[in-house]
């Protein structure tokens, strides 16, 4: 029929005009119709990676909710461990006369017990000797003098949970001559 470009049909006056503007038509028509079809794959695809991006943020979300639950969970029975972790402190100093053995195997119980709870993130506040400091230590009793407080004898151990304190260390304070 024609060069294969466009094919055009002869009209009985032999004009190929109406023809050859009929097919330019369905050539813009289908120039148009890919050009909607490209500008809805492009919403679509935009659209998809938005949802991607949205379940993405709530996965982590939900990932660090879940983390933060747990913690809190292990937290509250860490602090409902600590009378244990004084116990086991009078123990040991109540058995300062009592039988070797005895107070070996409450001192393996006592450290057991701390390296389990350190696996957790919890450390006992070192304390004795050191600077008062009012956010890891709660004073009871303050002896006179004229330098800076420090802490010269301990009455409660503090504990730190992953680097915060849980529960300040009861002391008694001094103030050290300069």
């Amino acid at each position: 029929m024609g060069d294969g470009a466009r094919d055009s049909v002869a009209e009985p006056d032999g004009s190929d005009a109406e023809a050859d503007v009929s097919i330019e038509d369905a050539e813009a028509s289908v120039e148009a119709d890919i050009a909607a079809l490209s500008r809805e794959r492009d919403d679509l695809r935009e659209m998809a990676q938005r949802v991607q991006a949205d379940f993405e943020n709530y996965r982590k979300r939900m990932l660090r909710e879940q983390t933060e639950k747990i913690e809190r969970a292990n937290q509250a029975l860490l602090e409902e461990l600590l009378p244990v972790l004084d116990s086991f402190d009078l123990a040991v100093a109540g058995l300062a006369d009592a039988d070797q053995n005895v107070r070996k195997g409450v001192e393996l119980v006592q450290t057991e017990l701390l390296g389990v709870l350190a696996k957790g993130g919890l450390e006992r506040i070192d304390v004795l000797g050191k600077p008062f400091d009012p956010h890891e230590h709660e004073a009871v009793a303050q002896e006179d003098g004229d330098g800076e407080p420090v802490v010269f004898d301990v009455l409660r151990s503090g504990y730190r949970l992953k680097g915060r304190v849980l529960r300040p260390a009861t002391v008694r304070v001094t103030r050290a001559e300069q």
